[in-house]
């Protein structure tokens, strides 16, 4: 008899009639055919190890090994291409056959993931956390410059408006601002992280210019602590 050309993934979403098989009670699959006369394909169940994990799949038993990944992707989150099956300690091509490598009812596979998907896998993790980390520094140096340029604007407002401001209060606000400054400067970002520290510095640096034009209307002059 053939294989199965049965999807193992429709077996899973409970279609009992699908692609001209049908499912009996009992468990038994039954392939309709034109003539009126039906085959029918057993179920077989299969045990899979997968580090400390066991998980148990179902399976036609003509199955092939690349269809029993199909299945597996769904309980162990593995894509297909990331597995390496193994049964009887021997690893598995895609094309292999269950029922022709011996595997029966309650037979156990052996589940490991590929390494050099895992160390890409590892790399991505690594990638995903120091984006994470950049964002969280990037946000948190956007939550200190926002309460700054509240001050920078009092101060603007303070000297358009005739009030004196002394020479001492630009010189805090700008080192204050320079420090937020240094520590986008030290932010190793990429992706989203990239685009908010670029659009935090861009704020950073236009507030800076403008202080540098508040202070000098001050105190027609350019400290030497303000960046101009």
């Amino acid at each position: 008899m053939k294989g199965s050309n049965l999807k193992p993934n429709e077996l899973e979403n409970g279609n009992s009639q699908v692609a001209g098989w049908e499912m009996r009670p009992g468990g038994m699959l039954v392939q309709r055919r034109e003539d009126g006369i039906q085959s029918t394909v057993p179920l077989i169940r299969i045990k899979i190890s997968h580090d400390t994990n066991q998980h148990e799949v179902t399976v036609p038993a003509q199955s092939t090994f690349g269809e029993l990944k199909n299945v597996v992707a769904k309980v162990t989150g593995l894509a297909p291409e990331e597995q390496r099956l193994l049964f009887r300690g021997k690893e598995k091509d895609d094309l292999d056959y269950l029922h022709m490598a011996g595997v029966k009812d309650m037979a156990k596979v052996v589940l490991l993931e590929d390494p050099a998907c895992r160390e890409r896998n590892r790399e991505q993790i690594q990638r995903n956390q120091g984006i994470a980390k950049a964002l969280e520094t990037v946000s948190s140096v956007r939550h200190e410059v926002d309460k700054l340029l509240e001050k920078a604007n009092a101060l603007k407002l303070s000297v358009f408006r005739g009030t004196k401001v002394s020479d001492q209060e630009f010189v805090v606000l700008t080192e204050l601002l320079m420090r937020e400054l240094l520590k986008l400067d030290s932010v190793e970002a990429e992706g989203e992280a990239r685009v908010q520290r670029k659009t935090v510095f861009l704020k950073l640096h236009n507030w800076m210019a403008r202080l540098c034009v508040i202070t000098e209307k001050s105190t027609s002059r350019c400290t030497p602590h303000t960046i101009c």
